[in-house]
């Protein structure tokens, strides 16, 4: 059978497939099953900034109205008033996790902003603050999940990139356990902004952060959020995370992640060929269950077996551009081949 381990922010993972942060964490009882599934390791749930702060009107503000501003599956967040509850709670949940499970917990901390506004101002201590406590918790790695939309017009690309550097190294200069940082795709340029993170002490990436977006009821002429799951046929929310991942894989010095649209094996295989060390999920277990995990599993062994591969480390990155001397010209080439034809809009 072939070697199915991995290497992830420095720890040794018996799989390449994690469950990322979703509502999912929050029971000891499902992170054991994810275990007995075959995950490699858990990301927990989130800890949001507002619950930090306590700020209890910002909260409700965007419990009740800014679903669209959040990373994890927020319709399965109970509503305000059970919502705010104590950090303290989170850093008790990942001592239970640690002593349920064999395999890494992965803390999440998420900064959430929106405005003008952003996770690096005037609460920064407390919000940093939390790192440190959750490794003292036993949390094996963090994953930094900054979400920010920026929608000044006078705010320069540069400030938002050293805002996101800044904090990196406020947290790598409070903590000794790995950091991951959760992206979005929206950089000016990518590739310079993975290794100016990694530069930071980042040790891995995380591509993508999910930008949920609102709607616009033509009844009540409201802005509504609107949060739906990925699907095995929504293919783009698969393949932008896919393209970065062979893109920097090899060039950057960091375990790359790939996170959003993985609900098959063909789906993880994809993702580990192209260069990530691990694929997470959270639509998938939250549609079909934590089972699925297994079956992903089981199918991905049989792919490696059929294709003779011995093991995850001498998949991992096989299929991506390390070896093109000018990825931008090869992806030019690639785009001019699928758009260049008389079947193109058919």
């Amino acid at each position: 059978m072939p070697d199915f381990s991995t290497t992830y922010l420095g720890l040794k993972l018996c799989s390449p497939l994690v469950p990322s942060a979703s509502p999912l964490s929050r029971s000891i009882d499902n992170i054991k099953r994810m275990e007995e599934a075959g995950a490699g390791a858990v990301v927990l749930h989130s800890l949001f900034e507002e619950q930090i702060n306590a700020e209890s009107h910002t909260l409700d503000y965007f419990l009740a109205h800014g679903s669209e501003s959040y990373s994890e599956a927020v319709s399965y967040f109970p509503d305000a008033s059970a919502y705010r509850l104590k950090p303290e709670l989170y850093l008790e949940h990942i001592r239970h996790a640690k002593a349920a499970v064999r395999i890494p917990i992965i803390a999440s901390l998420n900064g959430v902003s929106a405005g003008s506004g952003f996770v690096v101002h005037q609460r920064q201590h407390d919000w940093i603050k939390y790192a440190r406590l959750m490794e003292q918790a036993g949390a094996d790695a963090l994953e930094l999940n900054l979400y920010y939309v920026p929608t000044d017009p006078d705010l320069l690309s540069d400030t938002v990139e050293d805002m996101y550097a800044d904090l990196l190294i406020d947290v790598r200069h409070t903590i000794s356990i790995p950091v991951a940082m959760k992206l979005s795709p929206f950089f000016s340029c990518l590739p310079n902004m993975a290794r100016r993170l990694v530069d930071c002490g980042a040790s891995g990436l995380v591509l993508f952060n999910r930008f949920y977006q609102p709607d616009i009821d033509l009844d009540t002429l409201e802005v509504v959020p609107h949060l739906n799951l990925t699907t095995p046929t929504e293919q783009q929310a698969l393949r932008v995370p896919l393209r970065w991942i062979a893109l920097l894989y090899g060039r950057i010095h960091a375990d790359l992640a790939l996170s959003s649209g993985v609900h098959t094996a063909e789906d993880a295989l994809k993702g580990v060929l192209a260069g990530a060390k691990v694929v997470m999920l959270a639509s998938a277990l939250l549609m079909h269950g934590i089972s699925r995990l297994g079956e992903i599993r089981t199918r991905m062994l049989q792919w490696m077996e059929a294709h003779e591969y011995e093991s995850i480390t001498q998949m991992c990155g096989s299929v991506s551009q390390k070896s093109v001397a000018y990825p931008a010209a090869f992806e030019r080439a690639s785009y001019v081949k699928a758009v260049g034809t008389d079947h193109y809009g058919q």
